[in-house]
């Protein structure tokens, strides 16, 4: 435990120093949300305001880039000779790549609040009370594990930090596809399919629901479900490749 709460604060140190990826975490999906709400809301119909629709959205956009910047920190450390260091003084892997899931978590929970507070600078208005946005932030940090160690196999599995980054922009597409922007029912007929069956749509209307204080149904288990079992094979994965890249 002593070696998981010291690579917590490293890797938390280390991304308060990376000033220019911690501006660009914050500011992207800031703009992200600017730009939907003012240059295209007024187009999409969601039948209510659209800051109000396109936020949790905008949420969870934030949420994937910031996880997936965790492979960026492992990739780092496993191309530097760090990790043999660390090992001399018997530091495990699980707490070095748990150091940089964690820190991402924190992260992205401070980033998750800047945005918050954007959107309702610009109207966006929940209805949640606290069991509300507790459940819905329960939502978020499960889907911010899964994929900050997700990202981690990316890291180890990838050569440089520049491979490990292009992760981040896969991730960034993936909310595309799915409720974040637009309803289902105004995409193309084929893409409905893969809209209505990938996780981040249930993970979306999950805190959509808990934050608006409308109907959630099992989005929100099908949620879970999805990060649980995202989570449980990346934490696998990083085992095996963490042990190959390290012997």
């Amino acid at each position: 435990m002593s070696s998981l709460l010291t690579m917590i604060g490293r890797c938390t140190r280390l991304t308060r120093r990376d000033v220019d990826a911690l501006i660009m975490s914050l500011m992207l999906p800031i703009m992200m949300m600017v730009l939907f709400v003012y240059l295209f809301g007024g187009a999409i119909q969601t039948g209510g305001d659209y800051v109000t629709y396109v936020a949790p959205g905008v949420l969870l956009l934030c949420t994937a880039w910031g996880a997936a910047q965790t492979g960026v920190g492992v990739a780092n450390d496993m191309s530097t000779g760090i990790v043999d260091r660390f090992r001399s003084m018997d530091v495990s892997g699980a707490a070095l790549l748990g150091g940089h899931v964690m820190a991402s978590i924190i992260k992205n929970i401070a980033s998750t609040v800047v945005v918050i507070g954007v959107a309702l600078l610009i109207g966006f208005r929940p209805e949640a009370d606290v069991l509300g946005w507790l459940a819905a932030g329960g939502v978020l940090v499960a889907f911010i594990l899964a994929m900050s160690w997700l990202s981690a196999v990316v890291g180890l599995l990838t050569k440089s930090t520049d491979a490990a980054a292009s992760f981040a922009f896969v991730m960034m597409f993936l909310p595309y596809v799915s409720s974040a922007f637009v309803p289902i029912d105004t995409l193309p007929s084929w893409l409905q399919g893969v809209a209505e069956h990938q996780p981040c749509t249930a993970i979306i209307e999950s805190v959509r629901g808990f934050l608006l204080d409308g109907p959630v149904g099992d989005h929100a288990w099908i949620g879970l479900a999805w990060s649980a079992g995202i989570l449980l094979v990346s934490v696998t994965l990083a085992a095996v490749f963490f042990q190959r890249r390290a012997d």
